[in-house]
């Protein structure tokens, strides 16, 4: 199976790798900056294991050669629409697209222009990369899920599942990949808020007066929003997304908030403005999520 991985940063560059090492045709397609970068250092990881170097293979869009039957994304969202057309030459009739984006609403802008060569997938990770371009895993959580995105896993996934199993990362074959997608919404999307209004992580929010209403209060939003946007919730599941947002003793971050105190583009509108977009339609009101997205536009305007 020949796999393009597009985006070789945090998300793109850890599972990409490590299918790399366990033998997959995998190609990287990159900028020309990362692009320069990865010939002249190679791919670093550095991980809770130890440090290790591969050599990948890379293209940029204008040097794809032929289709590819997985094309896994790892963009950030608001670089979806050029990853779209960098691809285009590079889906055939079988061709299966991947993404592992934040939000739904990518989704929907996918299956628009390839239609149900979309599948469902995300990532549980936490990593990032460092000032030199290595990909840092803070914590050995690595898993990747996948899955039809109408649940029904037919042929054409059992090959996805082959390729992407036995490789050195945590696989999870979902047959309600959909729900699970809401779910990531569900976590992200409060611990990005709470931290981006607050200014800090959680630990700092909790051990702060309201800090714990706050992150109540968002949280319901949030899952006000989905439900009624069609996410069936699964309770046990829900009570364990809220039970490690509000955990005082782990101090975490969303990647919105790291990019944000870093002075980087943001993924306001797909990971915030889509709540309201859809809390709007649906007659959910949601003063705090408003009261986020503002901060997030005043942020973008500033930068």
């Amino acid at each position: 199976m020949r796999i393009l991985v597009v985006g070789a940063g945090a998300t793109g560059g850890y599972f990409g790798a490590r299918l790399a090492q366990a033998g997959r045709d995998v190609t990287f397609l990159v900028r020309e900056r990362r692009f320069q970068q990865l010939q002249q250092t190679g791919l670093v990881l550095k991980t809770p294991a130890g440090s290790e170097v591969i050599q990948p293979q890379l293209a940029q869009a204008n040097s794809l050669d032929g289709h590819y039957d997985l094309i896994i994304l790892t963009v950030k969202s608001f670089a979806l629409d050029q990853a779209m057309n960098d691809i285009a030459p590079a889906v055939g009739p079988d061709t299966l697209i991947m993404p592992i984006l934040n939000g739904m609403r990518h989704i929907d802008t996918l299956r628009a222009r390839f239609g149900d060569k979309v599948i469902g997938g995300l990532c549980k990770i936490n990593a990032t990369l460092g000032e030199n371009g290595e990909v840092l895993q803070m914590t050995p959580l690595h898993i990747l899920y996948y899955g039809a995105l109408d649940g029904h896993n037919d042929a054409r996934l059992q090959r996805v599942d082959e390729a992407l199993r036995a490789a050195q990362f945590d696989t999870v074959f979902a047959d309600n990949i959909i729900s699970e997608l809401w779910e990531k919404w569900l976590l992200l999307s409060t611990l990005g808020a709470v931290c981006c209004i607050a200014r800090g992580n959680t630990q700092q929010v909790l051990t702060s007066q309201g800090g714990e209403a706050l992150l109540q209060s968002v949280f319901g939003e949030v899952l006000a929003v989905l439900s009624a946007e069609g996410y069936q919730q699964r309770p046990a599941v829900t009570a364990k997304i809220y039970e490690t947002l509000n955990n005082p003793q782990a101090a975490m971050t969303s990647s919105m908030y790291r990019d944000l105190t870093q002075g980087f583009e943001i993924e306001a509108d797909q990971v915030i403005g889509d709540l309201l977009v859809r809390g709007a339609r649906s007659g959910v009101v949601t003063p705090l999520l408003n009261a986020v997205y503002v901060n997030l536009q005043v942020y973008v305007q500033n930068r």
